[in-house]
């Protein structure tokens, strides 16, 4: 039987020994090779933190030490040492999340997968436990060195070295990487850490030396590791990085040496206080295709062959995030105040091909949003026009800068928001589905969601013209949609899609889901329902078109995929309102919840974002069954408006 098998919780891990442990480290790269290039998923950062996991595990005690993963894409190990071992339905419904979840394991505690933010929580835990006597726990939290980037990390650390009376163990997973290659100071100064001859040279005679000494000395060697650690840390120079935090610092320590990070780790645990535990890994270890891969290591995988690491299917068709990458090098030829900034996602984004045509045009800031939308701000004022490229989920981040920094100050800058609305299979910390309503409520922004590849070219080329306001242009994950061309553009720039004889219902298409309500306006032409099909393109400001297009139309169905609450739907409502104009708007999107992993299609049709479902909701409205009620038609087949008010001589 391997040993895999007989691990149902942590503490199956108390009776193995190194060699067992070894053994078990070796099966766990097996299993989630196997696995994963199934159902796709975060392989690289996993297979880099299989011994660092064991040997967290094997120290400490969770669930009563919690532990605290930063992010939760380097959890599937833990997932496996926890019991669950079903990866059959990785982040599909019904399946394991990608990520920590509460509802899974008592052994999960946060779920957010947003970087930077455990060692805040790790703050929190423990001051709790130790003001409500529980100092006998320890909190663990396990920090990527690319989350060491976001500022909320050193905000939280400040916080933690001013009260060092509590357990605290910061594992800091050093491979040098987050989505591609760390950057920055911090990572410079870590990378030299990595490979100074210095600290290699001695750590490996050390051992050696005490090796040929016989049983002894090698127990000697044991007892003194992380003193050594800590003198060869001094000796390189390593405790620059924490010299005015009042922390300890253990390592630099191999992070795939099982007894080197156990015997650490329990010198952190005796230790009594906050303890740096600083851990050298290697993503993608032991599978040749994650290390070869000089993108990010195999950093977020589809369905690959598990032998070769080639893709399997579905590889079909072109990106949204490639049309955008192949128009942002077009407009930097055209444009040389054109910038590009992102959040350590140059490939991810699309930024990648600009930074290569354009290596000095180009600022990766790390995992600091906040930092990206306050220096455009800041790049703007010098004359230059930055293009802010990041995740819709991650614009949460940089929203007050967004506000006060950039829009206060009519900074033109331009935001790109990759995988916008429903991204599937991450999970809630990753839908897109937040930024319409969002950043609808910041003063003069413009926002554009394209329909199609055409419509995104022509609308980043119109977001970068402009010079005093923040821009968005959003789009979703995955395949560009198909190409969906106007039949009319209005004058305001409203794209007209399809018309009926009948004005009956006129049916606005946010972004892609205009192709949703092209199939919408279909079925209810079958049903003797006229439709009108539009996209507005820019979404916000609401054009003057759409409020004359609705004033003629006896319903007003808005489809966006965002959340309703605040959305898109809902400040065409209250422009129609403020315009004097009553036709009924039914506001279609996703509800205010925090959505769990499943398909996009799921997700959609829970959602009722489907032509049948919205067809039949119509159809109910217009016959006066279903609220919002569709204004009823004139007598003679005409739209009936309702008459003004006339005011009485005595109220004149």
């Amino acid at each position: 039987m391997a040993i895999l098998d007989t691990i149902s919780n942590p503490r199956d891990l108390d009776g193995l020994s190194i060699e067992q442990l070894n053994e078990l480290a070796a099966e766990i790269r097996a299993f989630l090779v196997e696995n994963v290039s199934r159902t796709g998923g975060h392989l690289g950062p996993n297979l880099g933190a299989v011994e660092l996991t064991i040997a967290l595990h094997r120290v400490f005690d969770s669930p009563q030490d919690p532990v605290i993963f930063d992010t939760g894409h380097q959890s599937y190990v833990h997932k496996l040492l926890t019991g669950r071992q079903d990866f059959s339905q990785l982040r599909s419904r019904g399946g394991l999340a990608g990520y920590p979840q509460r509802s899974e394991s008592v052994h999960d505690v946060v779920e957010s997968s947003h970087a930077s933010s455990s060692l805040s929580w790790a703050d929190g835990v423990s001051r709790a436990l130790s003001r409500t006597g529980r100092r006998d726990r320890h909190v663990v939290a396990v920090v990527g060195d690319g989350s060491l980037t976001g500022g909320m990390t050193w905000e939280a650390l400040n916080n933690i070295t001013d009260d060092n009376d509590r357990n605290l163990v910061i594992i800091v997973n050093d491979n040098g990487r987050s989505y591609a290659p760390t950057i920055g100071g911090m990572a410079r100064f870590l990378n030299r850490v990595r490979t100074t001859e210095g600290y290699e040279t001695l750590a490996r005679g050390s051992a050696d030396l005490f090796r040929r000494l016989g049983p002894a000395a090698r127990a000697l060697y044991r007892g003194v590791r992380g003193g050594t650690h800590g003198f060869l840390a001094r000796f390189i120079n390593n405790e620059a990085l924490y010299s005015n935090l009042d922390i300890k610092y253990l390592g630099p320590v191999d992070g795939h040496d099982l007894e080197a990070m156990i015997e650490t780790l329990e010198l952190a645990k005796a230790h009594g206080a906050p303890v740096i535990v600083h851990a050298i890994t290697e993503k993608g270890r032991g599978y040749e295709p994650a290390r070869n891969d000089v993108a990010d290591q195999f950093h977020a995988v589809g369905r690959i062959d598990p032998v070769t690491g080639e893709p399997l299917g579905g590889g079909s068709g072109t990106l949204w995030t490639d049309v955008f990458a192949e128009e942002l090098v077009a407009v930097g030829e055209e444009r040389p105040e054109i910038i590009g900034m992102t959040a350590a996602m140059l490939r991810p984004t699309g930024m990648l091909p600009f930074a290569q045509r354009f290596p000095d045009r180009v600022y990766d800031v790390g995992i600091a949003e906040q930092h990206a939308a306050a220096s455009a701000a800041g790049l703007a004022f010098g004359g230059l026009h930055p293009v802010v490229a990041i995740y819709a989920t991650f614009m949460n981040r940089a929203f007050d800068q967004v506000m006060m920094d950039v829009a206060l100050h009519r900074a033109g800058v331009t935001f790109v928001l990759d995988r916008a609305g429903v991204t599937g299979p991450d999970g809630p910390s990753h839908h897109g589905m937040w930024d319409l309503a969002m950043l609808q409520i910041v003063p003069h922004i413009r926002i554009a969601a394209p329909r199609d590849a055409e419509r995104l070219r022509e609308e980043f080329r119109e977001a970068v013209a402009v010079e005093d306001a923040p821009t968005v242009v959003r789009f979703p994950k995955g395949n560009v949609s198909p190409d969906l061309p106007a039949i009319e553009r209005l004058a305001d720039g409203v794209d007209v899609l399809s018309r009926s004889d009948a004005q009956d219902v006129l049916i606005i298409g946010i972004g892609p889901m205009a192709h949703l309500a092209m199939d919408v306006a279909d079925r209810l032409r079958a049903q003797g329902i006229g439709a009108t099909v539009i996209d507005p393109r820019w979404v916000v400001p609401v054009q003057p078109s759409i409020v004359d297009l609705a004033a003629s139309h006896r319903l007003v169905i808005t489809i966006e995929d965002g959340i309703r609450v605040g959305g898109i739907g809902t400040r065409v409502r209250q422009v129609l309102r403020e315009s004097g104009i009553d036709t009924a708007v039914d506001e279609l999107g996703l509800p205010d919840e925090f959505i769990d992993h499943a398909s996009r299609e799921q997700i959609l049709e829970d959602a009722g974002l489907t032509a049948t479902k919205i067809a039949q909701d119509v159809v109910s409205q217009v016959l006066g069954t279903r609220i919002p009620v569709a204004r009823p038609s004139g007598d003679d087949g005409s739209l009936w408006l309702a008459e003004p008010a006339r005011l009485s001589d005595a109220e004149k």
